[in-house]
């Protein structure tokens, strides 16, 4: 784990909660994997809100600096993968965020509040 992923974290926490994203979490991964330092995972209620906390976490992360190397999901999907190295964020509906349940598969790793980093 390192400072600037922890701010690209924090960055891209505070860009969902503007875009009223549902449960907002983040996991340090770093400990247990080397694909990442942290996951950001968020819930949205429809694919327009979807598609709205993507635009805005692409656009703070890349104000501050931060380009998304490869990004997974379009204007029609249920759920977005943004892969920044450092960290990747998830944003899913409601649904999909159950059916991949993403917090039980990564539960080695350190669950932190948004308002913790």
């Amino acid at each position: 784990m390192n400072d600037v992923s922890r701010e690209m974290a924090k960055i891209a926490c505070h860009a969902l909660s503007d875009k009223k994203a549902e449960d907002v979490q983040v996991i340090d991964i770093s400990e247990i994997s080397v694909i990442a330092d942290y996951f950001v995972i968020a819930s949205a209620a429809n694919t327009n809100q979807l598609q709205a906390m993507m635009d805005a976490a692409e656009e703070e992360l890349y104000k501050a600096g931060y380009h998304c190397a490869q990004k997974e999901g379009n204007n029609n999907s249920s759920w977005i993968l943004m892969d920044y190295k450092d960290i990747i964020i998830h944003l899913f509906s409601k649904e999909d965020r159950l059916f991949y349940d993403l917090e039980r598969i990564w539960q080695d790793g350190k669950v932190i509040s948004p308002e913790e980093l």
